[in-house]
């Protein structure tokens, strides 16, 4: 055994543990969001001055995400990944509170507050999955990033779970247990992501490294950009919709639950082996095919309103989230040395989340003004530019910089 093959299997073991701790908070703070977004625009039709504001919740959590990216990536960098991890479960735990009390109260403006800080949180979560890959072998990253991921399924079962046991415990106040339920989660995430194995990085790595500018021209970061932002904000808009467009359709809570529940299981489900399908075929493919499932998730929307036609796009949905935004995700780690990954990946995640943001603000008025049928063919013209990006990075594959293992 070499020195080099020495280090990297010492790297993977310490890798692998923080594997194990990271799902663990992946499916806890994945089930804090799936709260959110299976009341958000039910508490919002509920609480808002109009309809046309019932998603506002849910636009201002991306809007959350997109504001907190940037942050995190500058205190990852300062204080290490665990600071940051541990002020993020604080958001989450205040957001429970926060909502629960608006919900109590009817102040649709503190609803909207409580949702905007669960973005911070979502932003701070969004980072488990680079964390994962930190100091990993470059045959380890994939799976690193996928099995993180992968914790997303428990939070699929647990989230909506937490809904249905929980929305009318506190009648007539539907869902503020719910909320009160969250910020305990928020806390039990907390003491998990303590323990995480992240010192923070050498003081000499702080300004190291490249321009950001000059890393984001490379071809490979462009393309895992547009995918990363498409596959985010087309889900973004179909799944923030679904719950109120099923509720317009007069199905019942418990269909919305059902539908949210199986939409979330089958976004990270596949997370057990999309780490192996990109060593195989590749990040840019893999994508791809996610961008592909992403528009036939559109197509069984448009066929029918039924609670099954819901169902069943909405796992679609699902699927082609996960293979499209991990694809994404992979191709962002090929971009960047060690010295630039919290820069790079910060930025990534703030034109991902800060352009989901702008389209999420639309899909209230988006809904209420055209109907379920639009929001559903707005998925179709920038599945097509992401397809585009993808492709034209397979063929400059060798033009992109694959530095991510730089000693």
């Amino acid at each position: 055994m070499t020195q080099a093959t020495f280090d990297a299997a010492i790297d993977d073991r310490r890798a692998r543990a923080n594997v194990a701790r990271l799902s663990i908070a992946q499916a806890l703070t994945g089930a804090n969001s799936a709260v959110i977004f299976a009341t958000g625009s039910i508490v919002g039709a509920t609480l808002a001055p109009r309809l046309s504001l019932a998603t506002l919740p849910l636009s201002v959590y991306v809007l959350g995400l997109a504001m907190a990216t940037l942050p995190t990536g500058y205190v990852s960098r300062r204080y290490g990944r665990r600071a940051a991890f541990v002020i993020g479960t604080g958001f989450g735990a205040l957001t429970g509170v926060l909502g629960c009390l608006a919900i109590l109260y009817g102040s649709f403006a503190l609803f909207c507050v409580a949702t905007m800080i669960g973005g911070f949180y979502g932003a701070v979560s969004q980072s488990y999955r680079f964390a994962a890959a930190d100091g990993a072998s470059r045959a380890f990253q994939p799976k690193a990033v996928s099995w993180v991921m992968a914790g997303g399924v428990f939070a699929g079962v647990l989230g909506p779970q937490l809904v249905q046991w929980t929305m009318d415990i506190w009648p007539p106040y539907l869902f503020a247990f719910s909320f009160a339920m969250q910020a305990l989660i928020a806390l039990i995430a907390m003491a998990v992501v303590a323990g995480v194995d992240a010192p923070p990085p050498p003081a000499a790595d702080f300004g190291a490294g490249r321009p950001l500018m000059q890393i984001a021209r490379q071809p490979r970061f462009i393309a895992a950009a547009i995918s990363g932002i498409v596959s985010y904000a087309m889900m973004n808009l179909v799944m923030t919709s679904a719950p109120l467009a099923m509720k317009m359709c007069g199905l019942p809570l418990s269909d919305s639950n059902t539908g949210i529940q199986w939409h979330i299981v089958a976004m990270f489900g596949p997370s057990f082996f999309t780490g192996a399908l990109i060593a195989r075929i590749g990040a840019p493919a893999v994508a791809a095919a996610g961008l592909l499932l992403t528009a036939t998730a559109a197509a069984i929307g448009l066929a029918g309103v039924s609670a099954y036609h819901f169902w069943a796009g909405l796992v679609v949905l699902g699927l082609g989230w996960n293979l499209s935004f991990i694809g994404a995700s992979t191709l962002v780690l090929e971009t960047h040395r060690p010295q630039e990954r919290n820069k790079v990946q910060a930025f990534n995640d703030f034109l991902v989340f800060g352009t989901m943001a702008i389209g999420s603000f639309i899909s209230g008025q988006l809904l209420a003004d055209y109907g379920w049928s639009m929001v559903n063919l707005v998925v179709y013209p920038p599945v097509a530019i992401g397809l585009v990006a993808l492709a034209y990075a397979a063929r400059q594959r060798g033009a992109g910089v694959s530095v991510t293992n730089a000693r």
